[in-house]
């Protein structure tokens, strides 16, 4: 028992270390990537300022940095929300996109820019309500049944999932505002209006997100035993998947309302980190935030890229690693 904190202590060094460094390398990669034809080298140099470097110091700075910041947020977000709904449910396949989550979430944010409430923390309220909403219906549902140990949560999640697409659909149909226009790029995830205002704001409210949740990477741990288990060794489970549930629903529903949906990222990752460092939570934890921020800052990257004219969401990058993937999965699952 003694030589497990140590142990802890150097995994926990070594992974943070090592996907800190992908991560770092992604976002090297995302600034540098762009149309002015500049390399890696200028743009670092533009970044200490100078005359000669003042167009792109601007570029890199007000249009780059905000977006590879913004992507990151919005990676590791979905990774971390990811890992804690499997976690939780004790399914492989559950992430808060194919179980609805994002989903309602969507239907808040469109709602709250149709009611007008279209700055900071309007839509974001009105996102967030949409994802408590998703996840009452989803209990309803599973009520009476041992979800934990079947796949009837997720079940519920795909049909509240397509019913949610459906609404969303509807409204936008019902949209008349100029607002709505790009509605459904939007949807597909659009990380071209990101800012520094937006950054920071997104920032302040899913890093706390972040923090309580490594807080209770242990007790992820005990509950994946078993709720017997866990209540054994002290983990009150009702209140603890109540309040994991409900800051995961709160930081998902923020990055819905800037950044749009954005699937498979919270399905992906987890799964590979898990296979690759082991099922503790207290490593998995900080591994799912760099891993899902790099993931993510990389595939921003391709969308600006690939198209030989403008950009494409970041959603169909994401949902072109991940449909596959998920394929893949449910299969092995039956």
């Amino acid at each position: 028992m003694s030589g497990a904190a140590p142990h802890l202590t150097r995994r926990l060094l070594a992974v943070t270390l090592i996907l800190g460094g992908v991560l770092l390398a992604a976002a090297c990669l995302g600034l540098a990537a762009g149309s002015t034809g500049a390399g890696l080298g200028d743009v670092l140099r533009s970044l200490r300022g100078g005359e000669e470097y003042r167009l792109l110091h601007d570029i890199v700075w007000r249009l780059r940095l905000p977006r590879v910041l913004l992507a990151a947020l919005l990676g590791a977000t979905l990774s971390l929300g990811g890992m804690v709904f499997q976690a939780l449910l004790r399914n492989p396949l559950a992430e808060p996109y194919i179980l609805g989550v994002s989903g309602g979430s969507a239907i808040g944010a469109i709602v709250g820019i149709l009611l007008g409430l279209s700055r900071f923390p309007g839509v974001w309220l009105t996102a967030f309500a949409g994802s408590l909403a998703t996840l009452g219906v989803l209990f309803l549902m599973a009520a009476g049944r041992s979800f934990a140990r079947s796949n009837t949560l997720l079940l519920s999640g795909v049909m509240v999932n397509a019913f949610c697409a459906a609404v969303i659909m509807f409204l936008v149909s019902l949209a008349q505002d100029s607002r709505l226009h790009n509605i459904i790029f939007w949807l597909m995830g659009d990380l071209a209006a990101a800012t520094g205002d937006k950054v920071a704001a997104l920032a302040a409210t899913v890093l706390p997100c972040f923090a309580l949740i490594f807080l209770y990477s242990h007790s992820l741990n005990l509950m994946a035993l078993g709720s017997d288990m866990a209540h054994g060794m002290g983990v009150n489970v009702q209140r603890t998947t109540a309040l994991l549930l409900l800051v995961t629903s709160l930081m998902v529903s923020a990055t819905v309302s800037y950044c749009g949906l954005v699937g498979f990222v919270g399905l992906v990752m987890p799964h590979m980190l898990r296979l690759a460092l082991g099922p503790d939570h207290r490593v998995l934890a900080p591994a799912c935030i760099l891993g899902g921020a790099a993931f993510m800052v990389v595939c921003d990257v391709l969308a600006r890229t690939l198209p030989s004219q403008g950009e494409m969401p970041v959603g169909v990058i994401s949902a072109l690693v991940g449909a596959p993937l998920f394929v893949y999965l449910l299969r092995k699952e039956n």
